[in-house]
């Protein structure tokens, strides 16, 4: 285990599991380190066929640890965040990833990223990003869109909107819906399947089905504009009304 995320190897298949249950596994600036370690290492050993993204207890990932995320947000460009999200983006094998409970902003967004999702019957995705004075990452904005149509990419990224399993896999967000109990056994089948096939032939379609390029235009573009609304007035208050356990007042903007 390193910085509470867990990395362990069985046959072709790495899983990076996210094993922080009582803080919801929010994510801290030394998990996002070590998760994208794990990416660029994986991404060198021929050993590696698929990687797999879980959350260990009731709930797949609450996003950013906030008390955490608020100490590097003066220095946001300079933190794990980023190169954990510009990895998924550039990641050349397969990635699966098993989901449960809420998946709140980067817990939803990197979901885009991965290759085949399965999703329990009570994952609930959610991208509250405008509700915090911030904007969409990891190029959400262009890739959710591109899956589910304009008008329910807009409910979930400039209203909050959560979006329930069922709808998820109607949409096209995911590939698989299970039941809770039968999380672990879908996520093994399908990372198992992939890491039979034949990895150089594997990782040539999924080159030719994603656009590193384009994506990481889109990501640079969002992260200059997530790092400057980060030190806006709006940015400030819903942070402070989050820690002051409140509901913000966006009133005066």
């Amino acid at each position: 285990m390193s910085g509470t995320v867990d990395i362990t190897q069985d046959g072709g298949v790495l899983t990076l599991m996210m094993n922080r249950p009582d803080k919801k596994n929010a994510l801290t600036d030394a998990m996002y380190g070590t998760m994208a370690d794990t990416l660029k290492n994986a991404d060198k050993d021929a050993s590696v066929r698929v990687v797999v993204i879980r959350g260990e207890g009731d709930l797949f990932c609450a996003g950013n640890d906030i008390g955490d995320f608020l100490k590097s947000s003066g220095n946001i460009g300079k933190t794990n965040v980023f190169r954990f999200i510009r990895f998924l983006g550039t990641f050349t094998k397969p990635l699966v990833a098993g989901v449960q409970g809420r998946a709140v902003g980067i817990g939803t967004t990197m979901l885009l990223h991965c290759d085949y999702v399965v999703l329990a019957q009570d994952a609930k995705l959610s991208t509250p990003f405008t509700g915090l004075g911030l904007v969409p990452e990891a190029a959400s904005s262009m890739i959710l869109p591109a899956t589910i149509g304009h008008s329910r990419a807009f409910a979930m990224l400039a209203m909050g909107e959560p979006m329930d399993a069922a709808d998820a896999v109607a949409a096209g967000l995911a590939n698989q819906l299970v039941a809770n109990t039968d999380l672990n056994e879908a996520v093994a089948k399908a990372a198992n399947r992939i890491a039979a096939l034949p990895p150089g032939a594997m990782q040539a379609t999924k080159a030719l089905m994603r656009e590193p390029g384009v994506t990481g235009a889109r990501m640079e573009a969002e992260i200059e504009i997530f790092t400057q609304r980060l030190q806006s007035a709006e940015a400030q208050e819903a942070f402070t009304a989050f820690m002051e356990k409140r509901k913000p007042d966006f009133s005066r903007f």
